[in-house]
């Protein structure tokens, strides 16, 4: 199997992603999107005789328009453009998950000051300020008063990006000092893992402690909606417990199309790279088959 790397940088989780891949003899192609241009008819990078394609872009921008070019050009590439796209947008991630019926925190989006100060007053304090686009945990506010979300607001309307002009707003959900982080393929969990802190921010990339979690049959069917709502893939969905620790009511508040998992990797006794290489390995077999059958 010949496999395509998209990356901008070279992290631990592309690491183990490429130890594995070396160690079964798989033929790999790391593409540096930052040197390489992607035209219409097709590109500089050596993706034409990959068996598949994966996208490890670092960059948000960089991934969306990656992955778009290569399934332009017919190579199998995962995620697909159309996950990524979803995955990439927390507004979207909430429409899709609202949409497969799949529980996620009350969600409003604004695009005034005003308007969005209605929504915060609507939800009463606390309430969570989002960024549209982000990740890492970055440019989250927990906002606590009145004179906070002013300031807040006032900051994104001067300072912002564009996309800092949508303000997305939801509630805030009192979670046991933990949300979940369960990677899967397809709908299928390879691995979950809690993360913990006293900061209502638990994001790992924030320090959050990381231990193995069992997914009871709630989460698990959750896992599968989530997924499917996006369109599957490689995905890392996101869960907070809802009415304590233990008490198998859950709600998905995101989904990440370009996953990290060395921290879970670290937590669980299962190997996580393994499990993914499997998952590449069959979903190239598939499209073999697919264009043979065609």
């Amino acid at each position: 199997m010949k496999v395509g790397i998209l990356y901008s940088r070279i992290r631990k989780d592309e690491k183990l992603l490429l130890g594995e891949l070396r160690e079964r003899d798989h033929e790999i192609e790391k593409i540096d999107v930052r040197k390489h241009q992607f035209g219409l008819d097709g590109t500089t990078a050596d993706v034409e005789d990959c068996d598949i394609v994966v996208d490890r872009c670092l960059s948000t921008s960089r991934s969306l328009y990656a992955t778009r070019f290569i399934d332009h050009y017919g190579v199998p590439v995962v995620n697909s453009p159309e996950t990524a796209d979803i995955c990439a947008d927390k507004a979207k991630n909430s429409l899709a998950l609202d949409a497969a019926g799949v529980p996620t925190p009350e969600t409003k989006v604004a695009f005034t000051t005003d308007t969005a100060m209605e929504a915060i007053e609507e939800f009463g304090y606390p309430c969570v300020l989002k960024p549209v686009v982000g990740s890492w945990g970055r440019l989250m506010a927990k906002i606590d008063s009145k004179s906070a979300a002013e300031a807040i607001l006032e900051h994104k309307k001067v300072l912002g990006h564009y996309e800092h002009k949508v303000f997305y707003i939801q509630e805030f959900v009192d979670k046991p000092g933990r949300d979940i982080r369960v990677l899967a393929v397809d709908g299928e969990p390879i691995a979950a893992m809690t993360r913990t802190s006293d900061h209502w921010l638990t994001n790992a990339a924030k320090g959050g402690e990381t231990d193995d979690f069992a997914l009871d049959d709630k989460a698990l069917e959750l896992v599968e909606k989530a997924s499917d709502a996006v369109g599957g893939g490689l995905l890392g969905v996101d869960l907070m417990e809802v009415g304590g620790e233990k008490s198998g009511e859950y709600t998905v508040h995101e989904i990440n199309h370009n996953v990290e998992f060395k921290a879970l990797d670290s937590c669980v006794d299962i190997d996580v790279p393994a499990a993914v290489v499997d998952w590449l390995e069959s979903k190239a077999s598939n499209q073999t088959d697919e264009i043979t059958t065609t």
